[in-house]
């Protein structure tokens, strides 16, 4: 999973990529799909990774608002993980 810190990654993201990219988005609590070409899944967790909020299959050129609570905001192919609210995730 690539951590996305510098201004350039949190700005391109999954945008206009083929396939998608595992990516974690720290200090990000919403999301937009704008010119992906693929369907996500996005989980959005609390700073210690317990999972908040699940959004499966989300669409391109959807929005996501800012939700509550949410510290990393995490992109993935449709499917990939079934995580589920308050698990957590230890991916690093």
């Amino acid at each position: 999973m690539k951590m996305c810190i510098s201004f350039k990654d949190r700005l391109i993201g999954n945008m206009f990529k083929k396939e998608v990219i595992d990516m974690c988005f720290p200090k990000c609590n919403s999301v937009h799909t704008m010119f992906m070409k693929k369907t996500i899944d996005i989980y959005m967790t609390d700073k210690n990774f317990k999972v908040l909020y699940v959004f499966k299959n989300v669409r391109p050129y959807k929005i996501i608002l800012p939700k509550n609570g949410a510290y990393y905001t995490i992109e993935t192919e449709i499917n990939k993980y079934n995580y589920q609210i308050n698990d957590i995730i230890n991916f690093i």
